[in-house]
């Protein structure tokens, strides 16, 4: 794993550390619009629901996303996709939170214990383990790896899980290969060597920096 992300971050350097909503409130909310949709979609229905739904001090007001009626907030997020499922299982986390933790906040989830917090997030519908490892990452400091659509196929093809192994399987089996704090610059380097080169379809394996370590590579010469 130490080649695989050296030569990433030659090809395409480091990437930044900060996620665009670092807040993990924010950062939970958004990754659950994230699901079955484009960034594009999601983002603009989480920026509808900030509009739709102003605190005071600026933000989210989370009390009301909570308590809204159900198909109202579900027309807000209508360009996220899914929307009355994903209202649904918004506002069922939410009031789980306040009664969880007193308030609309996720704080403690920085002093979590990552495999706890997992276990105790991933029990909510909406909550699959991708979206609690981005919050961990990216809003809490977790050195975790999160496994989304292009990481799962990337680490398929490279052969360190096997070729039917689940997103979740991967993530459990990817955890002790990560070097010590490259969780999220890895994580975001193999986002965009699937985006960019090793797509679902049409792969420019000729293009590839890991070509010479990757078994899909390999069985297509």
């Amino acid at each position: 794993m130490q080649r695989i992300n050296d030569r990433l971050e030659q090809f395409y350097g480091v990437p930044g550390m900060k996620a665009a909503h670092a807040d993990p409130m924010r950062s939970l909310v958004l990754t659950i619009l994230s699901q079955n949709t484009s960034d594009a979609n999601s983002f603009k229905a989480f920026a509808d629901m900030e509009r739709e739904y102003p605190a005071p001090e600026g933000g989210i007001d989370w009390d009301r996303v909570a308590n809204a009626p159900a198909d109202q907030l579900a027309r807000v997020i209508r360009t996220g996709g899914l929307a009355n499922q994903k209202s649904e299982r918004i506002q069922n986390i939410l009031r789980w939170i306040q009664r969880e933790y007193g308030a609309y906040r996720l704080d403690a989830l920085a002093d979590m214990d990552p495999d706890a917090a997992i276990a105790l997030f991933t029990r909510h519908k909406g909550i699959g383990i991708k979206t609690i490892a981005v919050v961990l990452a990216f809003s809490s400091g977790a050195d975790i790896f999160p496994v989304d659509t292009h990481v799962h196929r990337v680490c398929r093809r490279l052969g360190l899980v096997d070729e039917k192994s689940s997103a979740e399987k991967t993530f459990y089996a990817m955890r002790p290969l990560i070097p010590e704090g490259k969780g999220i610059p890895l994580h975001m380097n193999f986002i965009r060597l699937g985006r960019e080169i090793c797509r679902a379809r049409g792969p420019a394996c000729a293009e590839c920096p890991l070509s010479g370590l990757c078994d899909f590579a390999g069985g297509r010469q």
